[in-house]
């Protein structure tokens, strides 16, 4: 049986994990919103959270003006890839910390490499 849910119900849930990760960790994000959407463009189930923005280890001549970063997790394939409630409030989180690394400029190889990929 698949895991459903409202925007709104999955929205209030990503805000309840991001509010749970540690300071630390969400102290230095600056000019960074998050947001949830059904899918990626293309459709797929495959991916359940994407980092649009350019990580701060890349950032040369970066100050006022900018639009905002976006870190976007996707609703659908991360229900789908729930069996349950608790399972769907790991998947969030560890999709927050795997999007936020990126953020910080910690690629996928790396991630794998820390456990988190």
């Amino acid at each position: 049986m698949r895991l459903t849910m409202s925007e709104d119900e999955f929205e209030r849930l990503v805000v309840d994990e991001l509010d749970d990760l540690p300071d630390e960790m969400v102290d230095g994000l600056e000019n960074l919103i998050f947001v949830t959407e059904t899918r990626p463009e293309d459709g797929s189930l495959d991916i359940l959270g994407l980092y649009d923005g350019v990580a701060l280890t890349e950032r040369a001549q970066y100050g006022f003006g900018e639009l905002p970063d976006r870190i976007i997790l996707y609703r659908e394939p991360l229900l789908s890839a729930a069996e349950n409630l608790d399972d769907l409030k790991d998947q969030i989180h560890v999709t927050l910390i795997h999007e936020i690394a990126h953020y910080y400029g910690i690629d996928d190889a790396e991630l794998h490499q820390l456990g988190w990929g």
